[in-house]
């Protein structure tokens, strides 16, 4: 008797809610756990966070969805109804919704994987293809990134294929200065390295650096000058303001020390007919 209310539509159905509502419930409980525990970590940035956060809701709503769909199933089964022409016919609309929105499809899919895997996030500056600028908002869709112009691009997470990332960890400042053939360039670079010293130490900009300036040099033979390269590490999206500061010290420290900077110019020889001859 015990088996046959076990068997029975009414008892399997019960089970069916239940073990979707458990199902549902642990899913919800784990989440809000693992939220919590996110939140609670100090070594997170609060970017990363966010990309986290969103992920674990996306993952939640899928878990919930597919419970849902297996105990709606677990349902019409019970009640006899054919599950087999109901998968099929499910298959089929779902192959035509993802070929008729396979653009969709594709950037929600690029999207998720741009957040798991972290390759860049709100504030970062990226270029993706012809596009290059901070990056101002981050969806599933698309991700909208606003140029040096004050124009803002709408990128599709699909078209993104090749990213260029510039703040990611760290950043790197790079200062080429030219210097004259007529002039000295073992002085030069005494004066360069001086400047690299000084520059690493200063209490203003010490803390954007992770490492002192290298000088790198001469790395080219131009028409004009010579080039030499300074080179330094620095906070992620600090390497701009960094070379300022450099261009700066280095030309203030050229001009005191005597090191010839030069520039494009051109020589004219004017001859006159007399001279000829």
């Amino acid at each position: 008797m015990l088996l046959d209310n076990q068997d029975s539509p009414l008892i399997s159905s019960l089970m069916a809610v239940g073990v979707a509502i458990l199902g549902l419930i642990a899913v919800q409980v784990l989440a809000k756990w693992f939220l919590r525990l996110l939140r609670a970590t100090d070594d997170i940035p609060e970017e990363r966070r966010q990309q986290i956060e969103t992920l674990v809701q996306i993952i939640r709503w899928g878990v919930g969805v597919t419970i849902v769909g297996a105990a709606l199933l677990m349902l019409l089964g019970t009640f006899g109804v054919p599950i087999t022409p109901l998968l099929t016919g499910a298959g089929v609309a779902g192959l035509a919704v993802s070929l008729g929105a396979q653009t969709l499809i594709q950037d929600l899919i690029g999207g998720f994987l741009i957040l798991l895997e972290n390759q860049y996030a709100v504030g970062d500056v990226i270029q993706v293809k012809d596009v290059s600028g901070t990056v101002e908002q981050l969806t599933l869709r698309s991700t909208s990134i606003r140029d040096i112009d004050g124009r803002l691009h709408i990128v599709p997470n699909g078209d993104v294929r090749i990213v260029s990332n510039v703040t990611k960890d760290w950043s790197r400042a790079l200062v080429d200065v030219g210097v004259g053939y007529e002039g000295d360039i073992d002085h030069a670079l005494r004066v360069l390295e001086e400047v690299a010293e000084t520059f690493s130490q200063d209490p203003q900009v010490g803390p954007e650096l992770l490492e002192p300036p290298r000088v790198l040099g001469p790395i080219s033979l131009g028409d004009w000058a010579m080039t030499i390269r300074v080179i330094v590490k620095t906070q992620p999206g600090k390497q701009w303001q960094v070379a300022r500061e450099l261009r700066k010290r280095i030309l203030a420290a050229c001009e005191r020390e005597g090191v010839s900077l030069p520039y494009p110019r051109q020589e004219i020889l004017v001859r006159h007919p007399e001279d000829i001859g």
